[in-house]
């Protein structure tokens, strides 16, 4: 692991099973040119290995923004997930986005809640930060500045 710095965190002192808990930060994701989200209630989970990944309530998303999308996929932690595009005025981004309709005991403070891949959007930030993809194409976590790795999603890192 990276060693963390002053008001860091490493991620690999994150637990697992996956941790849920507020996050006080201001969070805020635009597409197309346009906020689509815009929340100081999300939720954050927090997995070793993994950056936090970012649910978002339903009444802070614009709901013109984004509409169901086709596929699910099923964590072990959280249930199954149901996958939603992110539309815009002039594209989309497919499956940019997803959430827990009916998750685990422990996840049900986020039902409902959507996810955004940060790679999809035009931008994501929490509070002053703005964030980073989670290296490869599966993972929907969020680096900032006060997250250390390394990251699960980059070659070589599948059987972590």
């Amino acid at each position: 692991p990276d060693p963390p710095g002053p008001n860091q965190e490493s991620v690999w002192n994150y637990p697992r099973p996956p941790a849920l808990e507020p996050e006080p930060r201001h969070v805020r994701i635009v597409f197309e040119g346009r906020v689509v989200a815009d929340t100081t209630r999300a939720m954050r989970v927090l997995e070793t290995s993994h950056p936090p990944v970012y649910y978002l309530p339903p009444d802070d998303i614009d709901p013109d923004a984004v509409q169901p999308a086709g596929g699910s996929s099923f964590c072990e932690w959280k249930g199954q997930a149901a996958y939603w595009d992110v539309v815009g005025p002039t594209r989309s981004a497919p499956r940019a986005a997803w959430c827990y309709p009916d998750p685990t005991a422990a996840f049900t403070p986020i039902t409902g809640y959507l996810a955004f891949f940060c790679s999809a959007m035009d931008q994501c930030t929490v509070g002053d930060a703005v964030a980073t993809p989670q290296p490869g194409g599966f993972y929907g976590g969020w680096i900032t500045p006060w997250v250390v790795g390394p990251f699960k999603g980059g070659p070589g890192s599948h059987g972590w």
